[in-house]
């Protein structure tokens, strides 16, 4: 489900709304025939960025709105709430970068981090207890525990970094930038 900070959310979908600095500064290597996977896309804005590196988007949302706008051969938009039992879009499906900022359904966590390619990064950021202080969300299903971005990941991937912080919007965010290196675990 998503419950969304009314401000950071509101930013978030606006269509010319700035890629979360965490997600550019993660996936600056991430580029011409690179597949990406956002999920929960909204308008986009984190589509746009990648497409503008020249990877393959695949932008995933509930909304049939969601990414209308983008017109593009490398951008496939699919429209499917992930929350309502249908089965997950990829099954046998991997990318090179998986994308998710502001929203959590804890259920999807083994397929995000089961798409994420052989040598491919998972870029993960969303609200975290301690954001009822300042705003939407509030609800616990909708904030990450302490530390629970780690334990999705588990040993799966390789964290190359990790925050559990207030931001200056205000707002309290966990994000985590992983890898699923070439050997090992995964």
């Amino acid at each position: 489900m998503r419950e969304t900070n009314s401000e950071e959310g509101a930013r978030a979908r606006q269509p010319g709304a700035a890629p979360s600095s965490w997600i550019v500064r993660h996936g600056r290597d991430i580029g011409r025939g690179h597949t990406v996977l956002d999920l929960a896309c909204g308008s986009g804005r984190h589509v746009r960025h990648f497409l503008a590196q020249g990877c393959e988007v695949t932008g995933v949302d509930r909304d049939p709105g969601a990414a209308a706008g983008i017109r593009c051969d490398h951008f496939e938009r699919i429209v499917q709430d992930l929350e309502d039992g249908s089965p997950w879009p990829f099954p046998k499906r991997t990318f090179d970068a998986v994308i998710v900022t502001n929203y959590l359904h804890r259920p999807l966590f083994p397929h995000i981090v089961a798409a994420v390619a052989v040598g491919g990064r998972l870029l993960y950021e969303t609200f975290a207890a301690g954001n009822e202080r300042f705003g939407r969300p509030r609800d616990p299903r909708f904030l990450l525990r302490r530390g629970e971005l780690l334990t999705a990941v588990g040993n799966s991937l390789r964290v190359l970094e990790y925050e559990d912080l207030e931001t200056p919007r205000p707002a309290r965010v966990q994000r985590i930038a992983a890898v699923r290196d070439t050997s090992g675990p995964g």
